[in-house]
């Protein structure tokens, strides 16, 4: 029987809920839609739902390890590259490279408290 989802939620998982909760509550604009404090919050943006949860012991917790480049990043499309790279950098996280520009638009790499990869996009004007 095929899978039929009604909606996608991405989460991250930190043993620092407070302060990654405060990150993303800060770079988004927003306060968490569902606050269960210490142990999860969901923001939700457009067409997605941000959870960040405080993972319990257990042998399968999957706890994150700063700054490795895993498979899993999240892309935030912004209307204004170097307005969200100033952000960044005020929030005491900004990104080490350069703009790429790409056939798709301009973007950018960071990293949240936690290590994981962020890629700050601006689309191309038609």
């Amino acid at each position: 029987m095929p899978l039929h989802c009604t909606t996608a939620l991405l989460t991250l998982a930190t043993p620092h809920f407070a302060s990654l909760t405060q990150f993303y509550s800060q770079l988004l604009n927003l306060q968490p839609a569902v606050l269960r404090p210490n142990i999860y919050a969901e923001f939700h943006l457009s067409g997605l739902k941000l959870g960040i949860f405080h993972p319990k012991a257990t042998p399968h917790s999957p706890l994150p390890t700063p700054h490795s480049l895993t498979g899993l990043s999240l892309c935030l499309e912004v209307e204004n590259l170097e307005a969200a790279i100033a952000h960044l950098a005020q929030l005491g996280y900004p990104p080490s490279g350069d703009i790429i520009t790409a056939s798709h638009g301009r973007e950018i790499y960071a990293y949240d408290p936690d290590g994981n990869w962020l890629i700050l996009h601006q689309a191309e004007s038609l």
